[in-house]
């Protein structure tokens, strides 16, 4: 059966997925490029760039299970580029250049609509207007009865959460301060949503969390 899952979520230590005043200089927000040099650092990261080198060990093992029998994505609009509203015209394609490191189809919610855009490497970025729920169905379409996964932001992973969706969460917990930002379990009771820690780990990096939902 094909799961919704996420993976290399990064938080920082007080909760935050994103810092304040995300724009084309702090797609992150300010200070939230902080939360990510654990992933970036990784060998299995560096290859989806591709670059060579990166460090093995348990940060690898986690961003490397995260591209495991994935057959397609899901990305909010935020995650995809900086421009709110309307589409202006068709010259952002996202913020990883020609060869974007998905290698699949991509579901980008919006309330935009806009022509699906085929990339270098077998991405393709469709534009879904329908909601959370009409972008699984077209991305466990696609899937081919692989999983998917969900790659955020923080608005995006909260309305899978409340909607009871997201089979599995991997959070790695950065040890850095954001002050302010997106908080990712603000105002939700994963308990009473019917998630639990299935599984813990620490690296001299970040510490990692792995949510499931309850059988």
């Amino acid at each position: 059966m094909t799961k919704l899952r996420v993976h290399c979520f990064t938080v920082s230590l007080d909760g935050f997925g994103a810092g304040p005043g995300q724009d084309l200089e702090n797609p992150m927000g300010i200070g939230g490029g902080g939360l990510h040099p654990w992933l970036f650092g990784t060998r299995t990261a560096n290859q989806m760039f591709g670059r060579e080198g990166g460090a093995a060990g348990i940060d690898d093992d986690f961003v490397a299970r995260g591209n495991e029998n994935i057959g397609a994505w899901i990305l909010g609009r935020n995650m995809f580029g900086p421009i709110r509203g309307t589409w202006p015209d068709d010259n952002w394609k996202g913020w990883w250049g020609d060869n974007p490191p998905y290698h699949v189809p991509v579901f980008v919610l919006t309330h935009h609509a806009r022509e699906p855009i085929a990339m270098t490497g077998g991405t393709t970025f469709h534009f879904v207007t329908g909601g959370i729920e009409a972008a699984l169905k077209l991305a466990t379409a696609a899937a081919g009865g692989r999983d998917i996964r969900l790659g955020g932001g923080v608005a995006t992973i909260q309305q899978y959460l409340r909607a009871g969706l997201v089979d599995e969460m991997h959070v790695a917990m950065s040890p850095v301060v954001l002050g302010s930002g997106e908080s990712l379990f603000a105002g939700m009771d994963l308990v009473k949503l019917g998630y639990e820690v299935a599984s813990c780990a620490s690296s001299s990096s970040v510490t990692h969390y792995v949510l499931k939902k309850k059988a």
